[in-house]
């Protein structure tokens, strides 16, 4: 009786020692209201760039030197360009967590979306006689970027199958010894 438990105990432990895959909360992060916040944070960013740069930012790049102007129109282009980026992101995920896509269909769309890691392309000195608006929402996609990417970094060490475990050589002289004395 006492070596039925014995053996019931076993066979619970190796399925609990068993190898299934394993719960990633990352996944529920990016289905929650931290995500919903990220997403409106980074259109809103979209919307507040994109309204400078269209609105009073011609202005301000008309006042710059040729050197500063050159520098403004490479600092737009790449806000510009870093902003789609996460936008594009931050599209393909809320349409996953909204059933809209499987994640398979929107890990087949990522390769559309780059997320490169990016900093601010001029000189220290040009930078600084920029428009403080401009360095501002530089600086602000920066860090959204760099949030993007760790989701989107933390998502794909989920989604990656963990490779098998090595049989331990304990376990293999066991093994041996079992099929030995089972004669």
């Amino acid at each position: 009786m006492g070596r039925q438990s014995d053996n019931s105990r076993c066979e619970a432990g190796s399925a609990i020692g068993s190898r299934s895959r394993p719960i990633y909360f990352i996944e529920r992060l990016a289905a929650s209201e931290a995500f919903k916040t990220l997403f409106r944070e980074g259109m809103a960013l979209v919307e507040e760039s994109a309204a400078y740069l269209d609105g009073p930012g011609r202005e301000d790049s008309r006042r710059l030197r040729r050197p500063v102007a050159l520098a403004y129109a490479t600092e737009s282009m790449r806000l510009t360009t870093r902003l789609m980026q996460v936008a594009s992101w931050l599209l393909l995920q809320r349409a996953v967590n909204e059933g809209e896509m499987t994640p398979a269909q929107a890990a087949s769309e990522k390769h559309r979306v780059r997320l490169l890691r990016q900093d601010i392309a001029c000189a220290p000195e040009l930078l600084e006689e920029l428009p403080q608006v401009l360095r501002n929402l530089s600086f602000k996609s920066l860090r959204l970027q760099a949030r993007v990417m760790h989701l989107d970094q933390s998502m794909a060490a989920a989604r990656t199958p963990e490779p098998p475990l090595a049989p331990s050589l304990i376990a293999f002289q066991v093994e041996r010894l079992r099929v030995a004395f089972a004669v």
